[in-house]
């Protein structure tokens, strides 16, 4: 149980204090830097939250893969951290991002893309706002899935390390299916 004092300290305090779930998660809410747009909301582990803080790139924690992933880092739609912010208990984070491309893995700009209609009696539905696709989600994956044939290929006709450099700098042109 935490005192009054750490209460305190954890939200006045000027002391980066992470508060972690059960699950050693933290929720990271991220917004378009310029327009203020909600474009999503995940999850970080402490890696992450250390990732992001080092690189400037928005690092997550995925639930479903368990597993940590840099956004964009198979769709190239990436986020670059313009400002981090810990809400009053530490246990949200709100980072402020230059998106390339969309943010939401179904291709469009931000994951809040249906509405709910309020003053509405019985069940609730959904409408879509802003939902149009900025790329096809499977394209993205065929792609993909040709980029890692490619460099399973390579790996197992034993190319080695040197020429496989281009591929760490980021560099896919050579690659042929």
């Amino acid at each position: 149980m935490s005192t009054s004092a750490e209460i305190n300290d954890r939200e006045e305090g000027l002391k980066f204090q992470p508060k972690f779930d059960a699950a050693g998660l933290v929720t990271c809410v991220a917004t378009d830097a310029g327009s203020g747009e909600v474009l999503m909301v995940a999850h970080m582990n402490e890696e992450a939250l250390r990732k992001t803080i080092s690189s400037g790139e928005a690092w997550y924690f995925s639930r479903s893969r368990n597993s940590l992933w840099c956004k964009g880092e198979t769709s190239g739609h990436g986020q670059r951290v313009v400002e981090m912010r810990m809400d009053c208990d530490q246990d949200a984070v709100w980072i402020r991002v230059k998106q390339s491309g969309a943010a939401c893995h179904t291709g469009r700009r931000s994951c809040f893309y249906r509405a709910v209609p309020l003053g509405t009696t019985g069940a609730a539905t959904l409408e879509f706002h802003d939902g149009d696709r900025t790329f096809d989600p499977k394209a993205v994956a065929a792609t993909l899935c040709v980029v890692a044939t490619a460099l399973c290929r390579r790996e197992s006709d034993g190319v080695g390390d040197a020429k496989n450099a281009s591929t760490e700098r980021g560099d896919y042109n050579s690659l042929s299916a």
